[in-house]
């Protein structure tokens, strides 16, 4: 796995309206900030493949499909515009917020 940091101004922001992700519950309904997120294979068209969770969340919180739901890729990206530089990156790619900062280290496959 390969470990690079990317400045928050490195690239423009690469979304389609009519793509969503999957969004943990803590962020969506309690508040807390994108803290981790990951993209996998799509699971269908419109899936951009993105899941992104505050980090807080434990295996047995994960596996409760109630606590996650699908949002429009472009409504999370107006909420934490930080993201936004990292969503062209691919299948496979890990993403840590570094504390206190809107910049996050990048890992690859």
């Amino acid at each position: 796995m390969n470990e690079k940091n990317i400045n928050s101004e490195e690239k423009e922001p690469a979304y389609q309206e009519l793509e969503y992700c999957v969004v943990s519950n803590k962020i969506m309904l309690e508040g807390q900030k994108i803290g981790f997120m990951y993209r996998e294979i799509p699971d269908e068209p419109g899936d951009s493949g993105w899941r992104i969770l505050s980090g807080t969340e434990n295996q047995q919180y994960l596996d409760n499909p109630r606590n996650s739901g699908k949002y429009a890729l472009k409504t999370i990206a107006e909420a934490d515009s930080a993201i936004i530089p990292y969503l062209p990156l691919p299948v496979g790619t890990d993403l840590e917020r570094i504390e206190g900062k809107d910049d996050f280290l990048v890992y690859e496959e």
